[in-house]
């Protein structure tokens, strides 16, 4: 793995505060043509060192993340950060309870957040499953290693999907029957089943060494990919079902790409996207490659969208690490680990048809490095319209801990619904950006009852007669769309 081994300490957690009123440095804006990108938070430590993933919105409106190291203990945290840029630390990790959490979190419609930590717990090497509170308070729901010679699994490296059954699915790089990784379930009381014990097949052809996590489908199949293994050992994609069933969709050949780090995203045409970090046609890089964009049917058939260092230099970056987006211009955006104007990677959007566009380039005042360099994650865009994510390293304090950003292209606000699916009757959630004063709730047009909880939240039912497509919110001053369909059951 790319993440040293951390050391623990036994110590109580702690909770702490920060402002911009404490620190005053912890913002820089650059502004490029068409777009502004912002440095909002500046880790040091204490609050956090080294976040790798990426960020998500909570059903209050704020960003939610972790960090691989730091914190009160040093063994990593899980943080919040306002639109405003007040950042909160939620949770530090001791190493008792995990260590290293080098995936994001994700949030139940209950409001706890639920997530993975690379290391820590009782048993070595270890990793936990953990499930977090809003207010910080923690519950360890497993401790990775448990059995002999690992074989429940080690290491994860993402946090796990909630199924429509309403348990969690999740991978680990390490472990299983032949020391590979697999693919798990886990109930919300904590009862672990694992699924599928990668290289099981001979010379490793299903897939082995999991750098990402699972992609739960409108189909109700799970999605991944593995970094290596495949039948040239350059990595696969694959559908597991829930019940274990394993089938190899692709494996990378490196003309196709190589070494997928990322996961898959669903489009809205169905269809599967994802990045590798190597292979591919480009001009340098060595035979590698400098990686890949690519798109893959639920049937296996990829096409190549875009392959990276295709210019002379790479300007366009190399090395994506991170997975892509598809946002709500329909256009999908991510980031590569090297090259652009600095060779400290870069952000970029890509057309369905293939189109790169470089939006930023990171490092662009020197060594320094204060807005970041190198990004792991991927971007996420919250229902302002803006584009959020990490870096793990540089930023504005001395120690050059990372950061969290912005970036502003000049896309609307929309809302998303939570669940995305559901039957007549099912409650669903409304997470926007100004929501006061709702006006009306369709689903593709039908009138829904609805309820405002906050600027951030309205709860509602899907109404009889709904038919699947976008839900609308009217408000005082615009109508919000959601950025994805409502699937109706």
């Amino acid at each position: 793995m790319r993440l040293p081994r951390v050391t623990f300490s036994a110590k109580a957690t702690w909770r702490i505060r920060f402002s911009l009123a404490l620190f005053p440095l912890c913002m820089t804006a650059i502004t490029l043509p068409a777009q502004t990108f912002t440095t909002l938070h500046s880790f040091y430590g204490p609050d956090g060192a080294n976040p790798t993933a990426g960020l998500i919105q909570g059903i209050d409106g704020n960003l939610y993340g972790t960090t691989s190291a730091g914190g009160a203990k040093g063994d990593g945290t899980v943080f919040e950060i306002s639109p405003s840029r007040a950042f909160t630390t939620v949770f530090s990790f001791d190493g008792t309870d995990g260590a290293a959490p080098i995936g994001t979190v994700f949030q139940v419609t209950g409001g706890n957040f639920y997530g993975t930590t690379f290391n820590g717990g009782p048993n070595v090497p270890g990793g936990t499953v953990f499930r977090v509170t809003p207010s910080g308070m923690p519950t360890t729901l497993y401790d990775f290693c448990s059995q002999t010679n690992c074989a429940d699994g080690g290491n994860p490296v993402a946090a796990p999907v909630q199924g429509k059954d309403g348990n969690f699915y999740g991978i680990t790089s390490y472990g299983g029957e032949h020391g590979w990784g697999t693919v798990f379930k886990i109930t919300p009381s904590g009862t672990m089943t694992t699924l599928y014990n990668f290289c099981s097949q001979s010379s490793c052809t299903d897939g082995s060494s999991l750098s990402a996590g699972l992609l739960l489908a409108s189909n109700g199949s799970l999605y991944g990919t593995t970094t290596n293994g495949g039948a040239f050992n350059r990595g696969t994609i694959f559908k597991v079902s829930p019940s274990g069933t394993l089938t190899t969709l692709l494996s990378f050949d490196v003309e196709n790409g190589a070494y997928p780090f990322a996961g898959l995203i669903e489009a809205a045409n169905g269809n599967f996207y994802g990045t590798t970090s190597a292979g591919g046609a480009g001009v340098s890089c060595g035979n590698g490659g400098c990686g890949t964009a690519f798109e893959i049917t639920p049937s296996g058939t990829l096409t190549t969208l875009y392959t990276f260092c295709s210019q002379s230099e790479c300007p366009d970056g190399t090395g994506p690490e991170a997975g892509l987006i598809q946002a709500s211009d329909g256009n999908f955006y991510g980031t590569t680990a090297g090259g652009g104007t600095h060779d400290r990677g870069t952000i970029f959007r890509i057309t369905p048809s293939g189109t790169l566009t470089t939006l930023y380039n990171f490092c662009p005042l020197g060594g320094e490095c204060i807005d970041g360099k190198s990004p792991q994650a991927g971007l996420f865009q919250a229902t302002n319209g803006k584009f959020y994510g990490t870096m793990p390293n540089g930023g504005l304090r001395l120690q050059r801990d990372g950061t969290v950003f912005s970036l502003d292209v000049g896309l609307g606000p929309f809302v998303e619904t939570l669940p995305t699916s559901g039957k007549v009757g099912a409650p669903v959630k409304i997470l926007g950006t100004n929501l006061t004063g709702a006006t009306s709730v369709t689903f593709n047009g039908t009138a829904a009852t609805f309820k405002e909880i906050s600027p951030s939240e309205i709860t509602t039912t899907v109404p009889a007669g709904a038919t699947t497509g976008q839900v609308q919110v009217a408000t005082p001053t615009q109508t919000l769309t959601s950025n994805k369909q409502f699937l109706v059951l």
